[in-house]
């Protein structure tokens, strides 16, 4: 492998954003790919894990108190009551932008539409005659939603979390987000006003991996409860993610959705303004979010370094953005070939994978995993982000290789149904005995036997 700037790998640019990965030439395997391509550093990694261990401890054993010690630290909020009055919640509705209205309503509409289309269905299936097996879905009871604050305000993460959960059925929702400072200790009203359009009315100010421990074990703070729930979703930080991997015990959780990622695969055909832009529109939102461009084509590369150095300049939180750019968690990844540049991108596993090339269906066909697949030119991120219907808390670093993005099922469990009459389990009887014998369990074959004796059947 060969890490160089773009200037080595193509020519002069003036601004030198992204470092590069040049994979041509090269027949990496699967896992030398999987360590070859950008990703936060280890080290990052592992401080979030001994902070959140800390903070999960504090939460359990301390409640109210180490929630509000928290929002000093993190919110620089001196918080008095925890929860929010539902009073609140009904005058943000009140108080609403007309025109934010009218987008959150749309994004709620087609949001829906997916996410009830997405439930899974039951099936019922006779294995033999008298002998029925149901895959019955069932929600979760409980359901703790998280929505981030910190250097950005989310009122779609609140439809993104709150609508697959209504489509799944979940009898209660919980909503945990940030208290802010310039709101009083309250959450930002656009946040509130998106759970009113929702009709949540359990919102607690509580931020990071302090709410999801909250929402965990519960919590009780004068007259408020907080009760715990069965399932914790919402995307976040790497403190968020962390929290969630060390919760599994406790709760079910989605998938870790951590700091954001874009990946995009460009070959020659692609317009160097799109590829920048979308690379830019995640860095956006954190230093640590992770913009990776896969191509085989170098000019293309050096273009997108060209622009890169226009938009960027013109950004509203440019220092932001340069941060995530050429942090170890982006850069561009040089291959041979569209075939390898496939191969890179199920070994990233983005978060976010946009297709840029000719024959971009085809392509995306071939791609294994990424949490979501924006396909073409006109398909960029913040499509999803917003109002295309489709849900944004995905899987990140690297763990859609064997996670989903947040969907109905998320918020429910399979659960397996048997049903057999006399002569269906007359008919399983020697092989079961057969087997249970063969483990040693003869109390096993015993349950089976004392059934066809009782029946006459054999004795």
């Amino acid at each position: 492998m060969t890490e160089q700037t773009l200037d080595s790998a193509t020519a002069t640019t003036p601004s030198g954003f992204l470092r590069v990965i040049d994979l041509r030439g090269q027949h990496l395997s699967w896992n030398e790919l999987r360590h070859a391509v950008p990703r936060q550093t280890a080290s990052s990694v592992a401080e979030a894990e001994a902070s959140v261990r800390s903070i999960i401890d504090n939460v359990r054993s301390n409640g109210a108190a180490a929630v509000r010690e928290y929002a000093q630290k993190f919110d620089r909020v001196m918080q008095d009551r925890i929860k929010v009055d539902p009073a609140e919640i009904q005058k943000a509705v009140r108080e609403l932008d007309p025109a934010v209205r009218k987008g959150l309503e749309t994004a709620i509409e087609r949001t829906r539409r997916f996410a009830t289309a997405q439930r899974p269905a039951d099936v019922e299936v006779e294995i033999a005659p008298g002998a029925v097996l149901n895959h019955r879905w069932t929600p979760v009871k409980r359901a703790g939603l998280y929505i981030p604050g910190g250097l950005a305000v989310y009122p779609s993460s609140v439809i993104m979390n709150v609508v697959p959960a209504q489509a799944a059925g979940v009898e209660s929702v919980v909503l945990c987000t940030p208290p802010q400072k310039n709101f009083g200790g309250l959450p930002h009203p656009v946040i509130l006003a998106a759970a009113g359009l929702l009709e949540v009315d359990e919102v607690w100010a509580i931020g990071g991996a302090q709410s999801l421990a909250a929402m965990a074990y519960g919590l009780t703070d004068g007259e408020d409860v907080l009760e715990p729930v069965n399932t914790v979703t919402g995307p976040g930080n790497i403190f968020v993610a962390m929290a969630k991997r060390q919760l599994r015990s406790m709760v079910g959780v989605d998938a870790e959705a951590g700091t954001t990622e874009i990946a995009i695969i460009a070959d020659a055909t692609a317009d160097p303004r799109f590829v920048a832009a979308d690379l830019i529109s995640q860095a956006e939102h954190d230093p640590d979010a992770g913009s990776v461009l896969i191509t085989d084509s170098a000019p293309l590369a050096h273009a997108v370094e060209a622009e890169l150095a226009t938009q960027v300049a013109d950004a509203k939180h440019h220092e932001r953005i340069g941060i995530a750019l050429r942090g170890p968690q982006s850069g561009v990844v040089l291959t041979d070939n569209l075939d390898r540049a496939i191969e890179v991108a199920d070994a990233y596993a983005a978060e976010h994978l946009e297709i840029h090339t000719e024959n971009a269906r085809e392509v995306a066909a071939r791609v294994r995993n990424a949490g979501a697949i924006f396909i073409g030119s006109y398909s960029p991120v913040p499509l999803g982000d917003y109002a295309a219907g489709s849900n944004h808390v995905l899987p990140t670093g690297g763990t859609a290789v064997f996670n989903s993005g947040l969907q109905a099922a998320s918020f429910m469990k399979a659960v397996q149904v048997i049903e057999y009459n006399q002569d269906a389990l007359a008919e399983l009887e020697d092989d079961i005995v057969a087997l249970a014998t063969s483990e040693d369990l003869p109390a096993h074959a015993r349950a089976v036997t004392i059934r066809s004796e009782t029946s006459g059947r054999k004795g």
